[in-house]
């Protein structure tokens, strides 16, 4: 017989939550199902058209104590159905007990851990001083804006009083387990260059071609440089280092047409040492040693660079890493190098911590074939029944 924690996992994961058009109506009828079962009050918050948000509230014995928050989003990212072993969104198991389907990872295994160690808490008379607040938001997956970033302007986030976030974390290929106290910065910067048109059979001076060549040569021999760093320091994590690539190229009409505009955009992921301000500065410097007509916008700017405290005198990594502890577990603390909603809470003044009790499992978030296995599911179950309560007594 299969655990009851597994079949609510595979349920979950079979909801098509799938950009471009999740089935949001789809999970939040499933979580309105086991919030009922567990017996713990909820709320569904609109925070803009046909965008919901999933509040459970698990009710402490001080009510008027800062609370914690257990956050996941619902949401998960396209997929290749042709690259994968089986169906995506069938949840088919392994004789071995790996799970294949998009999102074991990323993340709605979390959201069902949450579920089944409160359930589990809850079933054995357990209480607790801090209530703890369940949430499930859309739209992270595409940025998070009409999800965690519109709710923490609403009445309803300000009143749950939140003194402390866990949300996700990633896999760790090792018997460790990561935690994520921090991310860095995502910029999203869009480099349009202008110059001389002409006949592609003519050698035309001051093209657009030639000054994006400069431009992408600057880009990505800082790029080059940031790699060396992370490969030559063998202290650093990929979390410590700027990340940064070429992802679009936009411009030409026509073959033998040397086209008067061209366009590049680039993903930059800045590590929170580095100053923001001189990093913008140092763009306009490589656009301006481009020429004339050399501009940049931002599609996505980035500002937050608040850590999470991982000191043994703050109340919260306390009582997470002693339970953690406890358990046997070893902790590896490191900046998150792509980005969650965490940023958003931390940007807010909330302290969070990412989090995804996932050991011994290759890291496959956004891959093909993303899986987890049976046994590493129910684990982490076992693992949030310790850090729930330290967190809620702290």
């Amino acid at each position: 017989m299969e655990n009851q924690a597994v079949t609510n996992f595979r349920k979950y994961l079979r909801i098509k939550t799938v950009h471009p058009n999740p089935d949001y109506d789809g999970a939040v009828a499933f979580l309105e199902k086991q919030a009922k079962e567990i017996g713990l009050p909820y709320k569904i918050i609109k925070v803009c058209p046909q965008r919901e948000v999933v509040i459970m509230t698990w009710e402490g014995q001080e009510p008027s104590l800062q609370s914690v928050l257990l956050n996941s989003h619902t949401d998960v990212v396209p997929v290749y159905p042709e690259e994968w072993k089986v169906d995506p969104f069938s949840a088919d198991k392994m004789p071995n007990g790996d799970i294949y389907a998009r999102g074991t990872q990323d993340m709605k295994s979390v959201g069902i851990q949450y579920l089944e160690a409160v359930r589990r808490l809850k079933s054995q008379g357990t209480t607790f001083k801090r209530t703890i607040h369940l949430t499930f938001v859309p739209d992270e997956e595409i940025g998070g804006v009409k999800g965690m970033k519109m709710f923490l302007d609403h009445e309803e986030f300000k009143k749950m009083n939140i003194g402390f976030a866990l949300d996700e974390g990633l896999a760790n290929p090792k018997d460790t387990f990561t935690v994520f106290y921090g991310e860095r910065a995502a910029w999203s910067v869009w480099i349009q260059c202008t110059g001389n048109p002409g006949h592609g059979s003519r050698f035309i001076e001051n093209t657009a071609a030639e000054k994006l060549r400069r431009v992408i040569n600057s880009f990505l021999d800082f790029r080059g440089m940031e790699e060396k760093k992370l490969k030559d320091t063998g202290c650093l994590r990929l979390g410590d280092v700027t990340t940064l690539n070429l992802t679009m190229l936009e411009g030409g009409i026509q073959f033998n047409v040397v086209p008067s505009k061209l366009s590049a955009g680039f993903d930059i992921r800045i590590a929170p040492t580095v100053d923001l301000a001189v990093f913008e500065d140092t763009i306009k410097s490589w656009c301006k040693e481009a020429g004339e007509g050399v501009t940049y916008e931002f599609r996505l700017k980035g500002m937050c660079q608040t850590l999470t405290r991982t000191d043994d005198d703050d109340i919260w990594w306390k009582a997470f890493s002693t339970a953690c502890s406890g358990m046997g577990m070893t902790l590896d603390k490191e900046i998150f190098p792509a980005a969650t909603d965490s940023r958003f809470l931390r940007e807010a003044g909330y302290p969070a911590i990412g989090f995804s009790p996932m050991n011994n499992t290759p890291i496959l978030l956004h891959d093909h074939n993303e899986f987890l296995n049976e046994a590493v599911f129910l684990k982490g179950i076992e693992i949030y029944c310790g850090i729930i309560p330290a967190l809620a007594n702290a």
